[in-house]
């Protein structure tokens, strides 16, 4: 076995397309970024290869005969060996049902054709992060329970642990008043290097001492009266907490009923605990990139649902009106075929950051709802209040004088904006706004487009 190759590989991927120039033109480009990278045709051959050695990452395409990618992963998940290994779907289908089945099926991403390949690696080893840190998270948890279960097998293994072990280890015995019975404080009667090590004293100054109530005074008010209650009670106290000590910030304590007293294990987590951080950080980025449109940035219909469906909510309990705007680019196809889909996407990023700019309160929304289409969401708001908004994005659109050679309209980019505006009722469907709002919009463009209309 080559170690060196071993250590370079990034990361194993398993490339799943019936056609071979998709797959041969992903490959070489993962290849040449250091990642070690498998390629089948066909859903079973996908099966059969993840059984024999399994990949870090899936690449998987929708479209394929026999087994299309959703019963591929639907497969894949329903395997109690196999359901952790991330799927990344990467297909030409662009519609949200698609991608909502992706997700439903399992998927952990989704990519749509054709693909930046910048895009690619950011999503992989977004998921290799992620695995890599899940890993060293899970291999740090088992080794404290392993540790805590020897502890706890026997008290005559307790002196042969002290010295070796990695964890801070301490018995302690109550110390009560003599008339009430109370305990006043926890006299040392064991500590090991470790302990002594946090508490940046020597073992000898510490065994036989009462220094417990004046620690934890200084650590934390109330916590020398949970160890009281460890011994009165008989009831466990485990948790983290915070002390700086050397390079170590973080330490998980765990301490149990011993006597007229308690036993207790401490350990460093510092490490563990920047995983964790780094983990909820890459959690919160697939979180947003989960509600952004990646062409235009502004959140997409996914997002739109969600905040639609508790804003309905909220408005019904309320009674407040809501408001929708929904509007979409004149003669859009042709400024395709004009001036061609690089010219198309800067088009849509530019009317997309144009209108919203064109919203202020932060509860408004501006979504791109579908292709040139894009949806203004607007709560507590009436719908003169709606036809304000609707100006002032059909006028900065205006202002942009984007060259449109192919409109029968005008010679530039214009909108057309269908409004709609209700109080809303749970007896009814959020949709509804919707629907009336892209009955509005038809209007609009019967009328000859580069205008608004409003529901009745």
């Amino acid at each position: 076995m080559n170690f060196d190759s071993e250590r370079d590989n990034k990361g194993n991927i398993l490339l799943v397309d019936d056609i071979p120039e998709n797959l041969q033109l992903l490959s070489d480009l993962l290849l040449k970024l250091g990642y070690t990278v498998r390629s089948v045709t066909s859903g079973r051959m996908a099966l059969k290869t993840i059984k024999v050695k399994r990949p870090d990452v899936i690449l998987l395409d929708i479209k394929m005969p026999e087994m299309d990618g959703y019963q591929v992963c639907r497969a894949i998940k329903a395997d109690e060996d196999l359901r952790h290994i991330p799927v990344i779907f990467i297909s030409a289908l662009d519609d949200v049902f698609d991608k909502v089945a992706a997700f439903e099926s399992g998927g952990i991403d989704y990519i749509t054709k054709p693909f930046q390949i910048e895009e690619v690696v950011v999503r992989l080893e977004n998921q290799l992060t992620i695995q890599r840190q899940q890993q060293l998270l899970e291999k740090e948890i088992n080794h404290r329970r392993q540790t805590e279960e020897v502890l706890y097998q026997s008290r005559a293994l307790l002196a042969s642990v002290l010295n070796s072990s990695l964890d801070g280890i301490a018995a302690m015995q109550a110390v009560r008043d003599p008339r009430t019975g109370d305990i006043e404080d926890f006299r040392c009667l064991v500590v090991n290097p470790v302990i002594a090590k946090v508490f940046e004293r020597n073992r000898e100054d510490l065994i036989g001492k009462l220094i417990l109530k004046k620690f934890l005074s200084n650590l934390e008010p109330g916590l020398f009266d949970q160890f009281v209650q460890i011994v009165e009670t008989g009831e466990p106290l485990e948790r983290d907490f915070e002390y700086p000590s050397g390079m170590s910030y973080w330490y998980h304590f765990v301490a149990v009923k011993l006597g007229d007293g308690f036993s207790i294990t401490i350990r460093d987590i510092t490490a563990r605990k920047q995983i964790e951080l780094a983990l909820q950080e890459a959690n919160k980025r697939l979180e947003e990139l989960a509600n952004l449109d990646g062409l235009t940035q502004i959140p997409n219909r996914r997002c739109f649902n969600n905040i639609l469906q508790s804003e309905w909510k909220r408005l019904a309990r309320e009674q407040q009106p809501i408001a929708l705007i929904l509007f979409d680019i004149d003669a859009f196809k042709p400024y395709n075929d004009y001036y061609g889909h690089l010219s198309g996407d800067d088009c849509l990023v530019s009317i997309a950051q144009t209108a919203q700019k064109s919203v202020f309160r932060p509860a408004d929304l501006v979504a791109r709802y579908g292709g040139e289409e894009f949806v203004v969401l607007l709560p507590n708001t009436d719908l003169a209040g709606a036809i304000k908004v609707a100006a002032n994005i059909q006028t900065a659109i205006h202002n942009l004088a984007i060259p449109h050679a192919a409109c029968d309209v005008k010679n530039i980019v214009t909108v057309s904006l269908g409004i709609a505006c209700m109080i809303p009722n749970l007896d009814i469907k959020p949709d509804t706004i919707v629907s009336y709002a892209d009955r509005a919009l038809y209007n609009a463009k019967q009328q000859g487009r580069d205008r608004y209309a409003c529901h009745s």
